[in-house]
């Protein structure tokens, strides 16, 4: 057995300790009624807290925001992601640097501040309490991560790659979706993923621009921990997590769809 057998072992045995298994307990415990190692007792599994949880009135409502919200801040950091990476990487121009650092202070910046200082902004031009306006402000956590992502992407193909396709003729849509998506397939996925975590738990600045009338998951999750059934907050955890893992499966439907894929069909001879 050579070393590289080896450590794909480990690897998959440190993937199963820290992630598979985690998540696996976590479904166990929401299809279960509340029982902990050191008492002895077995495992009864049952449907109550799934049917406290799908009580909720608001569930469905938060639910289809946060898809709606989470496809709308994924969509945006994309188009921004790729356009603004791009230039970055394969553009030289003066202040460059200041420009990289004003596009990255979100992320020092506290979110909190620059949410309530929007807030009046927003009333003012009328998306305030909407859809929109949540969307809007989601923006400001993810978009600097999306930005570096793709910058440091478009930066390790270097610019002479994209530069033969613009010779051989191909417009900058064809040249989009026929050369740079299908190499971007590792940032694409990192982005969407991030993008989504991000963006679902925001609470504080999603119920200052929402104002109460745009109702998130995480809006309905804290009620939930006042309670002391974890197979309550297990099933809400397992609800909670359906959301990305379906936008995430969009995307790779999405990627799938990508010339160069390796698809069935396009494997025949």
């Amino acid at each position: 057995m050579n070393s590289t057998t080896i450590n794909r072992i480990i690897f998959y045995l440190l993937a199963i300790v820290l992630f598979v298994g985690p998540v696996l307990l976590l479904i166990l415990q929401s299809f279960s009624q509340t029982w902990r190692f050191q008492a002895g007792e077995g495992i009864n599994f049952q449907w109550k807290s799934y049917q406290i949880l799908l009580s909720d009135p608001k569930l469905l409502e938060a639910s289809l925001s946060s898809i709606g919200i989470g496809a709308g801040v994924l969509l945006v950091n994309l188009i921004l992601g790729i356009s603004t990476g791009k230039a970055l990487a394969l553009l030289s121009f003066r202040g460059k640097s200041f420009v990289e650092a004003i596009l990255l202070s979100p992320i020092l910046i506290p979110v909190l501040a620059i949410a309530m200082g929007l807030h009046l902004f927003m009333i003012r031009i009328g998306v305030a309490d909407t859809l929109l306006g949540v969307t809007l402000i989601h923006l400001v956590p993810t978009v600097p991560y999306s930005i570096k992502i793709f910058h440091n992407a478009f930066h390790q193909l270097g610019k002479h790659l994209f530069e033969q396709p613009l010779v051989l003729g191909a417009s900058p849509f064809y040249q989009l979706f026929t050369v740079e998506l299908p190499l971007m397939k590792p940032a694409l996925r990192s982005v969407t993923f991030l993008t989504i975590v991000i963006s679902l738990s925001q609470y504080a600045i999603t119920a200052i621009i929402g104002g109460g009338q745009i109702i998130t998951l995480p809006m309905i999750f804290f009620p939930f921990l006042d309670t002391a059934n974890t197979s309550v907050l297990a099933a809400f955890s397992v609800w909670f997590a359906m959301i990305p893992l379906s936008l995430y499966l969009v995307m790779e439907v999405f990627i799938l769809l990508l010339p160069y894929s390796r698809m069935p069909w396009r494997n025949r001879k």
